[in-house]
Parts: structure tokens; sequence; C-alpha cells
């Protein structure tokens, strides 16, 4: 089998053939089980050292990563850039020359500016996980978004997602449907005309339509309006939004009767989904974040412990 990734990082889904994906996965089922025993720790990447360095704010992605390592053994240290140097002018540049100076295995990196992981990649000898990088990639987002589904559908391969939302600032949709057209599903990629990126048809179908985008869909993944990231007017307001974009349960109605409902987090509850669907019976929320930590718990095996290296 060729290596888990190629040239040592994971720096997106778009590098990525097919095959490096089931490879993920399926250590990742083999990690979930670890994540059910008795005694959450093994000494699989004991001597090893990680940097979580976020420039952003982020609850379910750090945590996870730092759950992860701490299971696999592996000694991490989170670096908030808030209580940093950052905040004294430090560039980029100069931060990755020091961390680099303490010779870590990897670092996780998340960073508002998009192509921020692969500078670092450049300038460092440390295997470079992307945790999410502008509006470009959030590629373990996409991981387990796909480990979530193969476990609740069996496969992925024909299955209709539907990606509902700020698809423009949303790097989650991007690595999504890169990802899903690798392994054979279908996404179809939805949400008011101003949040359509320019292009965004390369990567999967688009509609301005909800109920065309929901009809015999298999899966409806929901974006949130991040309105941090928008400098204009994009929307009325929020609550014709979700007149016209929110996901209700009648809605839901319109896709397949068995069909899952996922969401990466934060949710805005009311605005594009409401409470109803976020915890009724085809809500698999819960189980992307569990399934968050044992696709991390991957990532950081094949890159560091498994048998990954140079492609």
């Amino acid at each position: 089998m060729s290596a888990p990734f190629p040239h040592r990082h994971l720096l997106g889904i778009e590098p990525l053939a097919a095959e490096h994906v089931v490879s993920v996965l399926d250590t990742a089922e083999t990690m979930r089980e670890v994540l059910g025993r008795p005694i959450k720790k093994v000494p699989t990447l004991r001597g090893r050292s990680v940097v979580n360095l976020f420039y952003e704010a982020s609850t379910r992605t750090r945590s996870s990563f730092e759950m992860a390592e701490r299971v696999l053994s592996a000694d991490s240290l989170s670096i908030a850039t808030a209580t940093s140097s950052v905040q004294k002018g430090e560039t980029l540049l100069d931060t990755a020359k020091n961390l680099e100076a303490m010779n870590p295995d990897m670092i996780v990196m998340r960073h508002g500016s998009s192509g921020a992981p692969h500078f670092l990649a450049r300038h460092c000898k440390a295997a470079i996980v992307n945790a999410g990088d502008g509006f470009h990639e959030h590629p373990t987002q996409a991981l387990l978004d796909a480990l979530t589904l193969r476990q609740k559908k069996g496969r992925l391969e024909g299955l209709k997602v539907a990606i509902i939302g700020d698809v423009l600032h949303s790097r989650v949709a991007r690595s999504n449907a890169l990802l899903l057209a690798k392994v054979g599903a279908k996404p179809v990629l939805c949400g008011p005309p101003p949040l359509l990126p320019v292009g965004v048809e390369q990567y999967a179908p688009t509609t301005t339509r909800l109920d065309e985008a929901i009809e015999g869909a298999d899966a409806i993944m929901m974006l949130r309006l991040q309105r941090e990231r928008m400098s204009g007017a994009f929307l009325p307001s929020t609550r014709e939004y979700h007149e016209l974009y929110g996901l209700t349960v009648e809605r839901v109605k319109k896709a397949k009767p068995d069909v899952v409902i996922l969401h990466p987090g934060p949710m805005n509850r009311g605005v594009e989904i409401a409470s109803e669907v976020a915890d009724g019976p085809y809500s698999v929320i819960l189980d992307q974040v569990t399934n968050g930590v044992a696709v991390r718990m991957a990532v950081l095996y094949l890159l560091l412990g498994g048998s990954g290296g140079e492609a």
C-alpha cells in the first residue's frame, strides 16, 4: 500500500488519493476500539512530541487533538497565540523557526490565513497537520465526517450528501466536497447566491434551492453562518436566512427516510438548524465528535508511528 499521506504531512484533502482516505478511515476504526476500553491509554507514540499551534479559537478540533495525543502517549504542548509572542508582533516565520529549534515531531496548526500550514511545511522538518486554514481546507473534519457516514450507511460510494449553508466561508465544505467526490459519493452544495463562491461548481454541483438539494439525500450537512468572516451585508437577517435555508423537521422529510444529519459545529440553533433536528433521531452530530478523536488518533499514528514516512 502507498504511504498514508503524500510528503509526510496532512495539508489538505486535495493531494490525497481515495486509498489514502480509506487507509485513515480503516485505522480510525481501530482507534475507536481503543477509546472504548476502560483504560484509554496506549504507548504507541511514547517519546514523540506534538505542538498544537492554534491562531484561531477552537473547541472540538483542539480538544480532540489533545485527547488523541494523550491516548497515544505523545508528549504535547498547546500554544494559544492570544497569550504568546504573536501578540508582541512575532511573525509566523519567526514562530516557526523557534518551534523548529525545539525539535518537535509534529505541529498541528490552525490559522486564519489560507496556506499557512503549507508555509510551515516549507520551513520546518516536523510533520505538519492542517487543523483548518482560512477559507481553504479542514482535512481532519472531512475525514471524521466520512467515517461517521460510513459507519451509519455502511458505505460512501453513491451517497447523495447535501452540504448546505455558508459555503463561501467554509473550509469544511471544500474539504468534504473534495473527499466525497474522491470516494464516489455525490456531494451537492447549496446556499444563497452571495454565499456560493465563484467557481465552486468545480468541486460539486450547486443549487440555491434548498428543497432541490435535500430531495432524496442520504445525508445532510449543515454549515454555520460565519458572521465573523463576513465583512459586508451578505444576508438581510438571520431570521430570513432560517426561513429560507434553515433545516427544520418538515424539510428533513424531503430527504430519504433514513437520512442522517451532520454539523461540524459550533451550531447556531434557530439559524441554520432547528433544535428539534439537532437533537432528533436523525442527528449524528455527537457521533462526529467521538469520531473526531478517533480520526485524529489515526492521523497521528500514520504520520508518526505507523507505516508512514516519505511517499
